[in-house]
């Protein structure tokens, strides 16, 4: 492991100046992505069909109290949205459907948050990588020009490192980035959906049942 460790520093080393603008691209890129996936994978995940059963279970038992206070305990997104269709009090079907719009116009920005900015990160890493390439090609057959021919070779060597090494480390940086906003689209968007199914089953299921008491809790 040292010794791995020490040929990645000296790989790290040789890209040049370069390397260090790529390592900032990627550690932004990697904070985003761990804060994405608390909030969309690990600390408001549910499991939606389950949590959609039981409260449909609820409100058709004619317990909406029970399922507010299921939907109240949580803070992920199927729950609030819950919460805010059954604390209305209108019965109307056109009323409620307002109600449910103004609920997912309120959370989507909150599961779709700064996802965008992954993979324009990865872009800007596989452009700083080309930029390097430019930059180290251009400082090779520069600092051949005015050195002996025993020196040329290792300058050129140089010269090519940093171009080679800049052009893999902003793939390496932008490849884990853009599977990274796969994934994370991927969870929003099944959210998103189970959110659309929720809304209507609830909204059928509230209208179809008149002497429900939608009253907040």
């Amino acid at each position: 492991m040292p010794d791995l460790l020490k040929g990645l520093l000296e790989w790290f080393r040789n890209g040049g100046p370069i390397m260090y603008v790529i390592l900032v691209v990627a550690l932004s890129g990697l904070s985003i992505f761990i804060e994405r996936f608390w909030v969309l994978g690990v600390s408001a995940r549910i499991n939606g069909p389950a949590f959609i059963d039981r409260i449909m279970q609820l409100v058709r038992a004619g317990r909406v109290d029970d399922a507010i206070r299921l939907c109240a305990a949580s803070r992920a997104a199927l729950p609030q949205v819950g919460l805010l269709i059954l604390r209305s009090k209108s019965r109307d079907e056109g009323d409620l459907q307002t109600v449910s719009d103004a609920a997912a116009l309120a959370i989507i920005p909150r599961l779709t948050r700064r996802l965008q900015y992954l993979p324009m990160l990865a872009n800007v890493a596989t452009l700083i990588g080309l930029f390097g390439t430019i930059y180290g090609l251009k400082g090779a057959f520069a600092s051949v020009a005015d050195v002996s021919a025993g020196e040329r070779a290792e300058k050129l060597a140089a010269g090519i490192a940093i171009a080679l090494n800049a052009t893999g480390f902003g793939l390496v940086t932008a490849i884990p980035l853009v599977v990274g906003h796969s994934y994370l689209a991927a969870q929003a968007e099944q959210t998103l959906e189970e959110m659309d199914e929720f809304s209507v089953r609830l909204i059928n299921a509230l209208v179809d049942r008149p002497d429900v008491r939608l009253t907040p809790v």
